[in-house]
């Protein structure tokens, strides 16, 4: 891939980022503070769990993208506590990460990166990656949204909670 296609990856994809972010921050806020540790089955994830795997997710992909190295992810910070901490945690580190990529020269989109020796793919194209993860796991916590007594929020288009 070359800068001006990378360039042109980057500018297709961010707008698309950003609306799927804000559906995600819907089915988070949609989480219950009071039913946060329910988890379908015994070897899922909690709503909690999934919710800042979500938000700390997002964030991780662009930083990633932004510094060109992809590390391991870290503990959960102690702060975060509740579904609010989540909320004011991706509030603040989401735009500043994607600035960072949004401000990215050209030929560092098109630069190979290598993703823990699975993948070495010019780093735009984890923008992608990062897309369907963020997708996946969101319509993983939107399944558990009715269990806990919440509304399912319109996430790509109206649900029987949030019509169109």
């Amino acid at each position: 891939m070359n800068p001006e296609q990378a360039t042109f990856l980057r500018n297709f994809l961010l707008p698309g980022i950003e609306a799927e972010s804000k559906s995600t921050r819907k089915v988070i806020a949609a989480v219950p503070e009071a039913k946060r540790g329910y988890k379908p089955e015994s070897h899922s994830r909690t709503a909690f769990e999934l919710a800042w795997h979500l938000a700390e997710g997002d964030v991780w992909f662009l930083e990633g993208i932004a510094s060109a190295k992809f590390a391991p992810g870290s503990e959960r910070p102690a702060e975060i506590k509740s579904i609010a901490d989540i909320l004011r945690w991706s509030d603040k580190n989401f735009p500043a990460a994607l600035a960072k990529v949004k401000a990215l020269p050209a030929e560092r989109l098109a630069q190979p990166v290598d993703f823990f020796g699975m993948l070495n793919e010019p780093v735009v194209a984890y923008l992608m990656i990062m897309n369907n993860h963020a997708i996946h796991h969101r319509g993983q916590l939107s399944t558990y949204l009715r269990p806990m007594g919440s509304k399912v929020p319109n996430i790509m288009g109206g649900s029987f909670d949030e019509p169109q």
